[in-house]
């Protein structure tokens, strides 16, 4: 930022540029620059990096990550009020802030990284975060490090250990290609609107090891069908991917349910099942 220059607050920016809040685009405005500081941090070392954002909104945690020492901030917009408004933004930090308007569901995020793995930082829209997630550990050995947040309650299934209420679908997908670690809570109170809930911010490492993306796939539909039937025994949740005979190869006790499994559990079932599969 040229020396001397002073952003205007980001609820004059709201009101100049018309952007309410709106929910069907699970918009939820972070404007506390402390706040949006200790996110930033979170991320870790930033230096040299190129920083992906998604839903930057009207840019309080957009400013955060340009006040870091990160190369480049790549804040992926879909709603055109806010791109406006985020052309002040861009204005001052021309070179290091791009402006990108586009769905960040279907934008393919390597053609925005350049070279090296990208850092992605985000207030997550509550609406499409789970899909976004699971998307990115699909690619997580594209990433150096993703820093984002979710729901309170989401975050906390992201991030829970096997045998609890919280543990599901989200813990083993996650926790098998990425450490991750619950960073931050957040009130209602510190967003504009309030959301009903509290949020969190969950930080996640890829592990230096990614699984092939068969395997990963293979999880994924071990998951859906352990998760999806909660509450059954896994030799009846699990029939169609090979039942009791894949539980009992496995050494697994037919009896038990999804939520005692381990991530490691998991892998091996998704193993012997894409095993099984290539055999016939």
């Amino acid at each position: 930022m040229a020396p001397g220059v002073i952003l205007p607050p980001l609820r004059e920016i709201i009101a100049r540029h018309g952007l309410a809040a709106r929910h069907k685009l699970g918009q939820h405005f972070l404007l506390d620059a402390n706040l949006t500081s200790r996110i930033a941090r979170a991320a870790g070392k930033l230096t040299g990096r190129t920083v992906i954002e998604i839903g930057p909104g009207p840019g309080g945690l957009t400013r955060a990550l340009l006040e870091t020492d990160a190369a480049r901030v790549v804040a992926v917009e879909i709603d055109t009020r806010a791109i406006l408004a985020l052309r002040e933004l861009e204005a001052v930090y021309p070179d290091r802030l791009q402006l990108v308007e586009g769905d960040a569901l279907t934008l393919d995020l390597r053609t925005l990284a350049g070279e090296g793995k990208p850092h992605i930082v985000a207030n997550l829209p509550y609406n499409i975060a789970t899909p976004l997630l699971v998307g990115w550990l699909r690619e997580a050995a594209r990433f150096e490090r993703l820093t984002l947040m979710f729901q309170q309650e989401v975050a906390e299934r992201i991030c829970a250990a096997p045998d609890t209420p919280a543990y599901g679908r989200l813990s083993v997908l996650a926790q098998f290609v990425c450490r991750v670690e619950l960073a931050l809570r957040l009130p209602p109170a510190a967003f504009t609107p309030p959301p009903k809930v509290w949020s969190a911010v969950v930080s996640f490492i890829p592990h230096a090891q990614q699984p092939e993306p068969a395997l990963f796939a293979a999880l994924e539909r071990m998951t859906a069908a352990a998760f999806g039937q909660r509450r059954k025994m896994l030799r009846v949740a699990l029939k169609g991917l090979g039942g009791e005979a894949l539980l009992r190869g496995q050494g697994i006790d037919p009896q038990r349910r999804g939520e005692t499994l381990s991530v490691a559990e998991f892998e091996r079932l998704a193993q012997e099942n894409l095993c099984q599969d290539g055999a016939q």
